[in-house]
């Protein structure tokens, strides 16, 4: 007797024949239930690793098949891309909540269920290339593809980097509210630190040893390394009150963090990206390397946290790069040529791209999260020469009940929230929330992360969108 065919996967609605559109694929993907708009109490969700919100409504103007523009990877496609694209990569993972509740596990069976598992194979290339082709043009390739290349170029990195300040922990010293600041630091960290990992243990699993009889154990020992960390990991969030729960602080990851977590994923996943990925390794752990004494310090200043994790990290020598390099390019050039050594350094010098967007988006990010009155005085000098000068611009207004609260995101430009009546709770951190009642104002500057929760029966504001040139003029 033949055996019943099994039923399709329910696609949230959408017909599998009307899936030829990219946008359309992408919507039908984020539709899952578990990916819905942020509803009034989860500011956190630190009992729900399934629980992701997207913002999904926003998908109907962002356009996923291109690629994105290098200028234009803090901005509201590159959030929610690597919000979805973070997905993806998680639902090869085994995830356990704390424990089950009824709304757990309805969040739970969306996420792994056979519908978000076909609709995440068929949104995956697109979010890669919406959100990773650009890197082609901001990459400087080798003179010449050979190993000592590629030693020379780690080599100068590490030295030129170890001698620059970095921008995030200084930015975190130089606000008035150290705690806050530190702790949304650490927010970040644990949006692409255990990623990371994952990646590594993901791409560990292999047959590696008629090539290099040492790849494997190195793949698995950095793994084992971050298992082996982890109640460390964990001493280091208690100190700020946070938890290791996966997304536990999902809306208030920053785009850059989710992309360095996504950017190593990327190519752990996609196996032809093997040699790019073992560079991305490299650069992750100089990474980890020139960055432990910096937060170690920082964090032991700001929380007073147990900083064991960081100590625990190994420090390089000053021949360890060059040498990390050798042990596992060289065996892999020897067999397969120049193309191994083009992509090893492809995954480097990407990897120390998104480091660096990194740091400059953290530190903008908190500077301004600290200076809120300062904009706030912004927002009244803007609407006060834009009535003294007659200028109209363009305006969006608002008017959400206390049912509604505004999912975490960036704007694609500066934007003013004005406003006329009610109140709300504005917040881009655990730590606070930022009351705006009426006749307020606050300048939001482009690629801000924030949202907001609607304290009063209903509030009705305006946001007043400013042009570079304009505010430039006004500032």
């Amino acid at each position: 007797m033949t055996a019943p065919k099994p039923a399709a996967p329910h696609l949230a609605g959408y017909d599998p024949k009307a899936l030829e559109d990219r946008n359309d694929i992408v919507k039908a993907f984020a539709a899952n239930h578990a990916f819905r708009a942020a509803e009034w109490a989860e500011l956190t969700t630190e009992d729900n690793p399934y629980r992701r919100p997207v913002r999904p409504d926003d998908l109907a103007w962002l356009d996923y098949d291109r690629a994105m523009p290098a200028a234009d990877v803090l901005k509201l496609s590159g959030l929610l891309g690597h919000r979805m694209l973070r997905n993806v990569y998680d639902l090869e993972a085994l995830y356990l909540p704390p424990a089950e509740t009824p709304a757990v596990r309805a969040d739970q069976d969306a996420f792994y269920s056979p519908g978000n598992r076909v609709l995440s194979a068929l949104a995956k290339p697109i979010l890669e290339h919406h959100l990773f082709a650009f890197l082609d043009g901001e990459r400087t390739p080798l003179d010449r593809p050979t190993v000592a290349a590629v030693k020379n170029h780690v080599t100068e990195y590490v030295a030129r980097r170890g001698a620059s300040p970095s921008k995030a922990v200084d930015a975190v010293l130089n606000t008035r509210g150290k705690r806050e600041a530190g702790t949304f630091l650490m927010l970040q960290l644990s949006a692409f630190l255990p990623a990371m990992n994952t990646a590594v243990g993901r791409a560990a699993v292999g047959e590696y040893d008629l090539v290099s009889d040492t790849l494997r154990p190195f793949l698995l020992d950095e793994y084992r390394s971050w298992v082996t960390a982890s109640a460390a990991y964990e001493r280091l969030l208690g100190a700020a009150d946070l938890k290791t729960s996966t997304a536990a602080y999902w809306q208030l990851y920053l785009n850059s963090s989710l992309a360095r977590g996504n950017h190593l994923h990327q190519l752990a996943v996609n196996r032809e990206d093997t040699f790019a990925f073992l560079g991305a390794l490299v650069h992750k752990k100089i990474d980890e390397s020139l960055t432990r004494d910096r937060f170690d310090d920082a964090f032991a200043t700001f929380l007073t946290a147990d900083t064991g994790y960081f100590t625990g990290i190994a420090r390089l020598t000053e021949t360890a790069p060059a040498e990390l390099v050798d042990r596992l390019l060289t065996p892999l050039a020897a067999r397969y040529g120049d193309r191994v050594v083009a992509e090893f350094h492809r995954g480097f010098a990407d990897a120390a791209w998104f480091a660096d967007l990194w740091e400059t988006d953290l530190a903008t990010q908190v500077t301004w999260a600290d200076n809120i009155e300062e904009y706030q005085d912004k927002a009244a000098r803007i609407d006060k020469y834009l009535t003294d000068e007659n200028i109209e611009v363009d305006l969006d207004t608002f008017v959400e009940s206390c049912d509604e609260t505004s999912t975490t995101h960036v704007h694609n430009e500066h934007r003013l929230v004005m406003i006329e009546a009610g109140q709300m709770h504005f917040w881009n951190n655990v730590t606070h929330k930022i009351e705006l009642n009426q006749g307020d104002k606050l300048l939001i500057p482009i690629s801000r992360l924030h949202g907001s929760t609607v304290l009063s029966g209903e509030c009705t504001y305006h946001q007043p969108i400013i042009p570079d040139d304009l505010l430039a003029r006004i500032l």
